[in-house]
């Protein structure tokens, strides 16, 4: 496992929240040069952090950082699953490690009025979308595939896990809080480098 990977990601997203971490837009676009980077390799994930439930999608904190000013995470989808329909309320990286994803945007109408679908795309392994109270910030993430789990890395500009956001009733429109969490309690050790090569 290539754990330096992420490791070097975490630096180099240390340092771009420094820079901008005000601006949305340079956190998007820089953010998601340096996400692209990280996931045009597979060989850095730890398997505990890709692992499946049979109930629902699997939420892996795999950075915070230590001023709570972004969180990098895997999200898992088992074949077949999908996310409820949710808003972040921070911008939002996301890129696609393993297998496709279906992401369907939405719009909120207000409470009784049942959710405007807006758009719908595939990312594949390698592609990188964004999410943001910005650039629209209401979607649903799906696993389409019968035979293969989706596995993504998504950045958040806040400790996502921790913060109070929403879920939405397609039909209704009806909000519901929501502070996701973590599946895991234990964090990649990103920053043990007694096993890694000297020169």
């Amino acid at each position: 496992m290539n754990i330096p990977r992420l490791r070097d990601f975490i630096v180099a997203m240390t340092v771009l929240v420094q820079r901008h971490g005000r601006d949305e837009l340079a956190m998007l676009r820089e953010g998601g040069r340096l996400l692209a980077g990280l996931i045009a390799h597979d060989d850095w994930l730890p398997d505990a952090c890709a692992a499946t439930h049979r109930a629902h999608h699997q939420e892996y904190l795999l950075h915070c950082d230590a001023l709570g000013r972004f969180a990098v995470l895997s999200l898992v989808l088992a074949p077949g699953q999908k996310t409820p329909v949710h808003d972040h309320t921070v911008w939002c990286l996301i890129g696609v490690l393993r297998g496709t994803e279906c992401i369907a945007e939405y719009r909120h109408e207000g409470e009784g009025a049942p959710m405007q679908k807006t758009g719908q795309h595939l990312c594949r392994a390698g592609s990188i979308d964004v999410a943001s109270p910005t650039v629209g910030d209401i979607h649903v993430m799906a696993n389409e595939q019968r035979d293969q789990t989706a596995v993504s890395i998504h950045v958040y500009g806040a400790d996502i896990g921790a913060l109070m956001r929403r879920t939405y009733s397609v039909a209704t429109g009806e909000p519901r809080a929501l502070v996701s969490g973590y599946a895991n309690r234990l964090l990649p050790n990103v920053w043990d480098r007694a096993l890694e090569p000297r020169a």
